[in-house]
């Protein structure tokens, strides 16, 4: 009996999500999507990882 109940809760909650969707900001969605360069402060951790992976490999 508790599958039963178990199938009727995911049928519920499937047919929530699939007709009920919520507001989406499509603004920060296109900022967070964006394809801008990264901070310098980045590149200088990139070249830092890269650089240890140098180090590992040749040791």
């Amino acid at each position: 009996m508790a599958r039963g109940r178990a199938k009727a809760k995911q049928t519920r909650v499937a047919r929530r999500l699939k007709y009920h969707s919520p507001a989406v900001d499509l603004d920060r969605l296109r900022a967070d999507l964006s394809t801008e360069r990264p901070d310098r402060h980045d590149d200088e951790h990139a070249v830092d990882r890269q650089e240890a992976d140098r180090e590992v490999l040749h040791e």
